[in-house]
């Protein structure tokens, strides 16, 4: 069903028409119990979202689509092992890489999945002991100091985000590196700092044939070899992959070959094998606490009632200040710079899942989905793209994350961090007026003409709207839990949308373009067919 033909839709729309005029001043001012009245808990946590422009009508209105998508069944299916992923064929139950070995049994046509994931769990953390025990030696006898994981989008994007959120917990004695591009750079920049010696790579690719990895791989492999010989590759590459014959043939024992299934999304994969060198940065009791914190979320959100539901209260904040109020955009502004990497890892979990126009029944969406994400941590952002924010014209919700407790505790830095991030919050609602501006230019002695002259370059619009999500501390827990809720405000989303957020067709259509013009630009086949632009661009490389 198309949801902007509902009559919760036009309610929502008349909704933001009338309440337009009205800024947000205004409405703390009016009420002063309006941060007690949207603001909600959870566990430590802390989520205010009294700073958007909602009223109570406005979120009950919200709440309705909640009901009226069913994401109550959607979760049903979910957990049920539905092939919800319908356009592959496929479940999604990423869910079930967190599931306490405890609780009972996931299915998956029929079957308990859950078995097979704790063994690969067990497995991961067999490996990280004997990196970490230095019983894992190199082709000439050396303890590993050096891991280089290669991926790309959900094989990179997860763990590389993990391993730096978590640097205060990392293993003293192992450094984790991340190659993911196809430009050669990203490889020989990591490589001429390692030694072949202590080094182990981490090729992870479901299908082992990814273009990007195997390039990479390729590279790296020829890199060893030329130093150590072909027989060291066996003792300095793991695979997390599911094509075994690939495995054996690029010289990888299978025995080292960490696997994960169809069930898994690479956007959800960093709870499978492929979160492997978050195990080896920071140690598998770390990994496990961070499945944990994943596992509290997944509860909070499978039985939480809307109005007290986290993912759900995103989700549809989101749809409000897309779908009825207009903006095309979302700054994700962490106050951590541990969390330095969330903006990049949730543009792929938002924008590769819902960027979507077309519904479920395979028609054209009669709405807008999912916004731009962009974003930097604070305050670095404060020195860049916050003007903008603040005085540009644009409608920019943004959203603020911030620790009470600093993971890296140097003595005057956190609460100067805490200051600025509720400063900007509190201007970007607030903002200030051209007479603010001009009584406290005038008060501080300015000559009249001068006042005049500078107020209109000094005074604010406000009126944007932003949520601030307070949390305890950065720990493998929290971090946990941060990255479920999100995973499941997209699902939230998805389900209200009418939209299949498991798929991804676009990236395919451009590998697929790509593999017809590499023969070209290699000399091997003919530039037969091409658009006068393709064809320019090829003949002026050559």
């Amino acid at each position: 069903m198309n949801p902007a033909v509902s009559a919760t839709w036009q309610a929502l729309t008349d909704a933001a028409g009338a309440g337009r005029s009205v800024h947000l001043r205004d409405r703390f001012a009016a009420d002063d119990r309006r941060f007690a009245r949207f603001s909600v808990s959870w566990n430590d946590w802390l989520l205010d979202y009294s700073k958007q422009r909602v009223t109570l009508q406005t979120m009950e209105l919200l709440r309705s689509l909640w009901q009226a998508a069913d994401v109550p069944g959607w979760i049903v299916r979910m957990r049920a092992g539905e092939a919800i992923n319908h356009s592959e064929g496929r479940a999604a139950l990423h869910i079930a890489l967190r599931h306490p070995a405890a609780k009972g049994p996931i299915l998956h046509a029929g079957h308990d999945v859950m078995p097979a994931v704790h063994a690969e769990l067990d497995k991961m953390q067999r490996f990280a002991g004997e990196i970490h025990g230095r019983h894992w030696r190199g082709a000439t006898g050396e303890p590993i100091t050096d891991i280089v994981n290669i991926g790309i989008g959900g094989s990179d994007l997860g763990p590389r985000m993990a391993t730096q959120a978590l640097a205060a917990f990392r293993h003293p004695e192992m450094r984790v590196h991340y190659v993911a591009n196809l430009d050669g750079a990203d490889l020989a920049t990591v490589l001429a700092h390692l030694q072949p010696r202590t080094t182990v790579f981490v090729i992870a690719s479901k299908t082992f044939t990814t273009q990007e990895t195997m390039q990479n791989a390729a590279s790296a492999r020829h890199w060893l070899v030329q130093a150590l010989g072909e027989a060291a590759v066996a003792r300095h590459f793991v695979a997390v992959s599911t094509n075994l014959a690939e495995v054996a043939r690029f010289g990888i024992d299978p025995a080292n070959a960490f696997a994960f299934w169809d069930w898994v999304g690479g956007r959800y994969s960093v709870w499978s094998a492929i979160g492997l060198p978050v195990v080896l940065a920071v140690g598998v009791d770390n990994f496990r606490q961070m499945l944990a914190g994943a596992h509290a979320m997944d509860e909070h959100f499978f039985s939480a009632p809307p109005a007290q539901n986290l993912p759900g209260i995103l989700a549809l904040l989101e749809i409000w200040n897309s779908n009825f109020l207009g903006a095309d955009n979302r700054a994700l502004l962490p106050y951590s710079q541990s969390l330095g990497l969330l903006p990049r890892y949730l543009q792929q979990l938002e924008m590769e899942s819902n960027g979507k126009q077309v519904d479920r029944q395979g028609l054209p969406l009669g709405c807008a989905t999912a916004p731009v994400l962009w974003g930097e941590a604070g305050t670095n952002g404060q020195h860049a793209f916050y003007q903008l924010i603040h005085q540009g014209g644009r409608l920019v919700p943004c959203e603020f994350i911030v620790c009470r407790q600093a993971d890296f505790a140097l003595p005057g830095h956190h609460e100067k961090l805490l200051a600025n991030c509720f400063a900007q919050s509190e201007a970007l609602m607030r903002g200030k007026t051209l007479a603010e501006t001009t009584a406290a230019l005038a008060a501080g002695g300015m000559a009249p003409e001068q006042v005049a002259f500078l107020a209109p370059y000094r005074s604010f619009p406000g009126n944007q709207p932003s949520t601030t999500l307070l949390l305890p501390r950065l720990d493998p827990f929290t971090l946990g839990a941060l990255l479920a809720l999100y995973e499941h405000k997209v699902y939230v989303q998805s389900a209200i949308w009418n939209i299949n957020p498991f798929d991804q067709w676009g990236v395919e259509y451009g590998k697929q373009l790509a593999s017809r013009l590499l023969p070209i630009i290699e000399g091997k086949a003919p530039a037969a067919g091409l658009d006068s632009s393709t064809a320019g661009l090829i003949d002026a490389c050559k």
